[in-house]
């Protein structure tokens, strides 16, 4: 046969020696076909110029399946892919779809509704998707639940949500930081997080832990700053600026947390002699910081399995699930 010509799939049958059934059915990784035969048939078919891109299975031949990983918009933009707690989440998705033979792909789409998060799950063949953050995607989410579309999210539990969302105890996790800091002595303390609902849930254990301790609650001391560094290091340098007065800072990251470290020495304030700080992710940026960053940590490895859990396996019972956290005491907060 001439490279030239034009392949059919009779020709690719022929040259298999298999049906024209079998041919296709391999072009299309159907399962009842023998990974020994796809690849044969596949092999013919690039030797051959076959057009059969549009054949491509989701993954790999062998592969059980695949994931698609997306990320929303958040505040009118795509969550950067750099940031290193959702790197080391991507990281712990990749390994528990690995010990499924499962491949994973991570999206260039950001959805900003709920046609595009139709759009994300029907416009792929991939097993299922994981969304890393719900943004301000909660109705659209519960909207998209209503469908037979495979779909997990890494997030805060929310009223009235029909949706499965793995993510840690946020409430619990900022109650726990805060309650830390109030038995060492700290009077006057801040939270530094966004409106984001896992930063929301991590405030109202704020809030909680300071009326247990008899503290005053001071809305002054409650300031908005995004999961940024650069975010909290000026919203810090801000209230420095203006003279407030604290001794204490819980953030709603630990790049928040990083930040404010970083305002507080510019500013020639010592951590944790007098202001003592503690973050949330426990990324490893926290475990090489000077002065290493006293965190709550959130089982990312955990967090993997059971997002890749709820995507293959059919007889999952998909119901939002709540990690545990711990408190990781280091030397940024003093004890």
């Amino acid at each position: 046969m001439s490279s030239n010509s034009k392949t059919t799939l009779e020709d690719l049958a022929k040259l298999a020696d298999v049906s024209v059934a079998t041919v296709s059915r391999a072009l299309n990784d159907h399962p009842t076909i023998s990974t020994r035969t796809k690849q044969r048939i596949w092999a013919l078919a690039r030797e051959h110029d076959y057009p059969f891109r549009h054949y491509m299975p989701a993954s790999p031949i062998g592969a059980e399946g695949t994931i698609v990983i997306v990320t929303p918009f958040v505040h009118g933009r795509a969550l950067p892919l750099s940031h290193p707690f959702f790197l080391e989440l991507l990281a712990n998705i990749g390994e528990a779809a690995r010990a499924r033979d499962c491949d994973f792909t991570v999206s260039h789409v950001a959805p900003a509704g709920y046609d595009d998060l139709v759009a994300t799950v029907t416009t792929s063949r991939a097993s299922g998707v994981i969304f890393l953050g719900q943004g301000t995607l909660h109705e659209a989410f519960n909207r998209l639940a209503a469908t037979n579309a495979r779909f997990a999210v890494w997030g805060a539990q929310l009223p009235g949500q029909d949706y499965c969302t793995i993510g840690s105890d946020n409430f619990q996790g900022g109650r726990r930081s805060t309650l830390h800091l109030a038995r060492l002595g700290r009077k006057r303390i801040m939270f530094l997080g966004g409106n984001d609902p896992e930063a929301q849930q991590r405030r109202k254990g704020y809030w909680e832990a300071l009326s247990e301790s008899g503290l005053e609650a001071d809305p002054k001391l409650d300031i908005a700053a995004e999961f940024e560094l650069e975010s909290a290091e000026a919203a810090v340098g801000r209230l420095l600026r203006r003279g407030a007065a604290f001794d204490g800072i819980v953030a709603a990251s630990d790049l928040i947390a990083l930040g404010a470290m970083r305002a507080l020495r510019r500013a020639d304030l010592s951590v944790p002699r007098d202001v003592s700080v503690v973050g949330y992710d426990d990324m490893l940026l926290a475990r090489l910081s000077t002065p290493a960053l006293t965190t709550i940590r959130q089982d990312t490895a955990e967090a993997g399995r059971k997002l890749v859990s709820q995507i293959l396996d059919p007889l999952t019972d998909h119901r939002a699930e709540l990690l545990p956290t711990e408190l990781i005491v280091r030397e940024s907060c003093g004890a």
